[in-house]
């Protein structure tokens, strides 16, 4: 073998990877999803189950099409979900604030381009900066593999009656 071949291998599959990233569907940061519905919040306090992953005050929020999946019981494409996680801390006087955003969680409703996740993208955003995307390609293991619990729709919130 020509002693280039390797080098000219390895641009190669580099340049193949890069590819591939560059394919990947992105989950866009929700910008202004607080004036969109409040669908809930939720409080995860220690020894919940989920605590270490996901303690503090949650806050979802839904754009039109998902207050329109949220009614039906099916979330059409364009339906756009976001988790805002807040660290929280117990005042004095017994009250719980809101602290810093841990993450900003977004699930994307497209079929045709999230077919590896029935039809969901996902991606987390740390500390809710726009700029810190922390789920990319690892969308079905960090994120759709807890989501499939939720049932055939894959979300977890429901409408407050």
């Amino acid at each position: 073998m020509h002693p280039r071949y390797p080098i000219l291998l390895s641009v190669a599959a580099l340049a193949a990877t890069a590819m591939v990233r560059a394919e990947e569907p992105e989950v866009a940061y929700p910008e202004g999803y607080r004036s969109w519905y409040h669908v809930k919040s939720m409080l995860i306090e220690p020894g919940h189950p989920l605590f270490e992953a996901f303690g503090g005050l949650h806050h979802i929020y839904a754009n039109a099409k998902a207050l329109e999946g949220y009614q039906r019981g099916s979330f059409p494409d364009g339906a756009v979900i976001v988790f805002d996680l807040l660290a929280v801390e117990r005042t004095a006087d017994q009250a719980v604030v809101e602290k810093e955003r841990k993450v900003l969680g977004v699930m994307r409703r497209d079929a045709r381009v999230f077919t590896a996740t029935d039809g969901w993208g996902y991606e987390g955003f740390a500390g809710g900066d726009p700029e810190k995307p922390v789920v990319g390609a690892k969308a079905f293991e960090a994120c759709h593999a807890c989501h499939q619990a939720a049932g055939p729709d894959f979300v977890f919130s429901e409408l407050r009656p």
